[in-house]
C-alpha cells in the first residue's frame, strides 16, 4: 500500500536520526540555538557502545517474538517453514538421484532420515532469526524476495558448515543437494507466502454474490495496481475493478494483477459506453491536467462519479489506506499544467543542518515552506509571524503531524526594527525565507499605508537585520504583481523586489535572492476559494472580463522550487521566475469549477461579468519592460537579467521618502509618491531598447 510505504519511509527515517526530539534544557539567555544546552533523547544503545546495541537489540527481538506468540502467529509461520524446510530438503535427494536406477542409495536414505528434523529445524530457526516470520505473506511482493534468498543461503551455509565440520557420516553430502535445496528452499517459501496473499485477494462468496458497484481504472501502472488489489482486500467497499485505461500501447489489450486493460484515454467515450462503470478513478498521481480533464469531461456526459489518487505533494504526506486517500477531481487536476516532482533532499540539501527562518511562517505559502523545510532535517527551523492563530497551527502542525520538534515559533512584526534585530541575533539563522506579506489588491488600495510599511518597509527591515546577524542567504517570495505594478499593491512588491536587489549590492557577505511567480491555487482569499464559496450558495459566480487570464500554480509545487532557486546562482541580487505554464482564462477555470461542483454553467449557477477594478490587469505579466529572460541550471525557473542596473542610491532615496509619507500617516501623499516613483522607474527603463530573449528561455510575457 503508498499508505504503509509511507509510513515504514518515515519510520526509517526516524531510525537514521532525521527527526530526533530535542528538548531544550535551561538555556541562559544569551545562548543560541544548537549551543550546548540543547539535550537530545539519544539512544541508550549509542550511549552504552556496542554492548547496549547488541542487547537492546536482542531485548526487542525477544520482545517481537513474545507480542507474536500470543497472537498465534509465530508458531504458526515457524511450523510452516519447519515443514517447508522439510519438503525441500527430501526433495533435493530425491532430484540428486533421479536418473539413478534404484533411486536414493541406502546410506543416503540414512543421511536423510537421520538428519532431516535437525536441518528443518535449524533452517527454521534460521528464516526466524532473519525476520522471515515479522513480515505479512498476505502481502508479499517482489522486494520480499531478497530477505528469503538470503536466508535461503544462510541457511544452505550453515547446512554444509555443519556436514563438513561435524562430519556426522563417514561420506559426504553431495553438493548438488545442497544446491537443490538451496533453490527448492527459494520456491517453496515464496510459493507459499504467494499462494497466501492469493486467498486473501481472492473475494468470497458473499462478495460475488453481493451487487458490487463496477469501478474503471484509469493507469495500469503501481497505483492502478495497488487500487485493484485494495478494492479485493476490502470487500465491505462494495467494489470490483472491471478494467484499467492506459496510454501505453504496449500495454493494450494485456492483463495486470488479472485485470484487462481495455484501451487508452483517447477511446475513453467508448470504453465507458461499453463497460457502464458506476464509478471511474484516476490512479495515476502525476497525471497531467489535460488527461484529468479528458476523463472527467467523458464521465460527466455519462453521469459517472469521478475520483483520483492523491497528487505526488499529498502522497508524500502520508494517510491512511489507500482506498480512504480517494478523493474528488479538484480543479487544480483539471488546469492542463504538468505537475513538477522534485527531489527535495537533492535540492533543498544546503539547508540540512542549518538554521532556517521562515517569515509569514502561518501564511498559505508560508506555512507550506515550514513543512518541506522540515523534510530536509535543518538544525532549526524558525517560524516568525506576527498572527498568533496562524504561527499556534503551523506550530502544532510540525509536531503532532510531521514529529519534527526542532521548531522555535516567534511572535514577531517584521515592520519593527528593535524587534527584529533581537529575533535575528538571537537565533543566528543561515537562510531566511521572506514569506510575510500583504496580498489582497482591494484591501491595500483602501490602507496604502499598511501596503507599503508591511510589504516594502518591513522587507528593507528584515533584510537589514539578517544581513547584520550574518545570514548566508535571503530569499524574497515576490509576485508577478510587482512587474510594471498598477496598484499600490503591486507596487510595494516592485520596492521590496528593488530593496533586495540593492542590498545585493550592498551586502557582499549575504546572497539576496527574489523568487517571482504568479498566483497560488486555494491560498486564502484566492479566486479559488472565492468561487467555490459562490458556487455553495448556488451563484452568481463573478467573473472580472470574458478574456481576464492568470498563472496559476499549486502551493506545494511554487514552494518546491522556490527552495530549489534558494541554491541557484552565484551571484547576490538575482530575479528568478517560476515557470508558470500557460496562463488559464479566469472563466473558464469558472466554468470548470461549476462542472465539478456537479452543475452546468449558466444553467444551474449563472456567470456574471463585474468588470476591472482600478489598476487592475486583464492579462498579468512574469517580466518588467527591462528584463529579458537567461535559463539556468533548473529547467522550471529562468533568471530575469535587467538590461538597465538597478541604482541602489535611488532604491534608498525613493524609500526613505515614502518612510516619511508613512511616518506623517499622509495616505494621499504616499499613494501619489507611489505612483510618481513607479512611474519614473517604468519610464527609464522603457527609454532602454529591451534584449531579445536567450535562446530556448521564455520571453517576457
Amino acid at each position: 500500500m503508498i499508505s504503509i510505504t509511507l509510513a515504514g519511509m518515515w519510520r526509517s527515517r526516524r531510525r537514521r536520526g532525521g527527526y530526533r526530539r530535542t528538548v531544550p534544557s535551561e538555556r541562559q539567555p544569551d545562548q543560541g540555538p544548537g549551543e550546548p544546552g540543547m539535550l537530545e533523547d539519544t539512544p541508550a544503545s549509542e550511549l552504552d557502545g556496542w554492548r547496549g546495541h547488541a542487547s537492546g537489540s536482542l531485548r526487542t527481538y525477544l520482545r517481537r517474538q513474545a507480542t507474536d506468540r500470543v497472537h498465534g502467529r509465530w508458531a504458526l509461520k515457524f511450523l510452516a517453514d519447519a515443514l517447508l524446510a522439510t519438503a525441500s530438503f527430501a526433495l533435493a535427494f530425491q532430484l540428486r538421484f533421479l536418473d539413478s536406477p534404484g533411486g536414493v542409495p541406502d546410506r543416503y536414505w540414512t543421511m536423510l532420515i537421520g538428519t532431516i528434523a535437525f536441518v528443518a529445524l535449524g533452517k527454521a530457526i534460521v528464516f526466524s532469526v532473519l525476520g522471515l516470520n515479522q513480515k505479512w505473506w498476505r502481502y508479499f511482493q517482489l522486494p520480499d524476495l531478497w530477505p528469503v534468498v538470503r536466508a535461503a543461503a544462510v541457511a544452505s551455509g550453515l547446512l554444509v558448515a555443519v556436514f563438513t565440520l561435524a562430519k556426522p557420516y563417514s561420506y559426504n553430502l553431495p553438493r548438488s543437494v545442497v544446491v537443490f535445496d538451496f533453490l527448492l528452499t527459494i520456491v517453496l517459501l515464496c510459493g507459499a507466502r504467494l499462494a497466501r496473499r492469493m486467498i486473501a485477494e481472492r473475494p468470497d462468496r458473499a462478495t460475488r454474490r453481493r451487487r458490487t458497484r463496477g469501478v474503471l481504472v484509469v493507469g495500469a501502472g503501481s497505483g492502478g495496481q495497488m487500487v485493484v488489489r485494495e478494492l479485493r482486500l476490502n470487500p465491505n467497499l462494495g467494489a470490483r475493478a472491471i478494467g484499467f485505461v492506459d496510454d501505453d500501447p504496449r500495454k493494450r489489450g494485456m492483463h495486470a494483477v488479472g485485470v484487462k486493460v481495455l484501451g487508452s484515454t483517447d477511446e475513453i467515450g467508448g470504453i465507458l459506453d461499453r463497460t457502464a462503470p458506476d464509478e471511474v478513478v484516476i490512479a495515476i498521481p502525476s497525471a497531467p491536467g489535460v488527461l484529468r480533464a479528458k476523463v472527467v469531461a467523458a464521465c460527466r456526459e455519462r453521469d459517472i462519479t469521478v475520483r483520483t489518487l492523491p497528487t505526488v505533494f499529498e502522497l508524500l504526506r502520508g494517510g491512511v489506506q489507500l482506498t480512504r486517500q480517494l478523493r474528488e477531481v479538484r480543479v487544480e487536476d483539471v488546469l492542463g499544467r504538468d505537475p513538477v516532482v522534485i527531489e527535495l533532499d537533492r535540492v533543498g540539501a544546503y539547508l540540512e543542518d542549518k538554521i532556517v527562518m521562515v517569515t509569514g511562517a502561518g501564511g498559505s505559502v508560508g506555512a507550506e515552506l515550514c513543512r518541506q523545510i522540515a523534510r530536509v532535517r535543518p538544525k532549526l527551523l524558525v517560524l516568525l509571524d506576527h498572527a498568533e492563530d496562524n504561527l499556534f497551527r503551523i506550530d502544532r502542525e510540525l509536531l503532532d503531524e510531521w514529529h519534527f520538534t526542532r521548531v522555535e515559533a516567534v511572535l514577531a512584526d517584521c515592520k519593527e526594527g528593535e524587534r527584529m534585530l533581537e529575533v535575528m541575533q538571537r537565533f543566528k539563522p543561515d537562510i531566511v525565507f521572506h514569506a510575510a506579506a500583504y496580498k489582497h489588491v482591494p484591501l491595500m488600495e483602501a490602507n496604502p499605508l499598511e501596503a507599503v510599511r508591511n510589504n516594502a518597509i518591513a522587507t528593507r527591515v528584515t533584510a537589514g537585520m539578517a544581513a547584520a546577524a550574518g545570514a548566508e542567504r535571503f530569499v524574497l517570495i515576490s509576485t508577478d504583481k510587482a512587474v510594471n505594478p498598477r496598484t499600490v499593491m503591486g507596487a510595494s512588491k516592485a520596492m521590496a523586489e528593488w530593496i533586495v536587489e540593492a542590498d545585493g549590492h550592498q551586502h557582499r557577505d549575504t546572497r539576496f535572492i527574489i523568487v517571482r511567480f504568479g498566483n497560488v491555487l486555494a491560498s486564502s482569499g484566492s479566486v479559488v476559494p472565492i468561487f467555490r464559496s459562490q458556487i455553495e450558495k448556488g451563484g452568481p459566480v463573478t467573473v472580472t472580463h470574458p478574456e481576464m487570464t492568470r498563472y496559476f500554480m499549486t502551493i506545494p509545487e511554487a514552494v518546491q522550487l522556490v527552495i530549489q532557486a534558494g541554491d541557484l546562482g552565484a551571484s547576490s541580487g538575482d530575479v528568478f521566475v517560476l515557470e508558470m505554464g500557460e496562463p488559464v482564462r479566469i472563466l473558464d477555470l469558472a466554468r470548470n469549477m461549476i462542472n465539478l461542483a456537479g452543475y452546468e454553467p449558466d444553467e444551474d449557477v449563472a456567470i456574471q461579468f463585474v468588470g476591472p477594478r482600478a489598476g487592475e490587469k486583464i492579462h498579468e505579466e512574469l517580466f518588467n519592460v527591462d528584463e529579458r529572460a537567461q535559463p539556468t541550471s533548473a529547467e522550471r525557473i529562468v533568471r530575469a537579467v535587467r538590461t538597465r542596473p538597478l541604482d541602489p542610491a535611488w532604491v534608498e532615496g525613493s524609500i526613505e521618502r515614502l518612510e516619511a509619507f508613512v511616518a506623517a500617516g499622509d495616505e494621499a501623499g504616499l499613494a501619489e509618491r507611489v505612483v510618481e516613483v513607479v512611474t519614473e522607474r517604468i519610464s527609464d527603463s522603457s527609454a532602454i531598447p529591451a534584449e531579445s530573449p536567450a535562446p530556448g528561455a521564455d520571453a517576457p510575457r
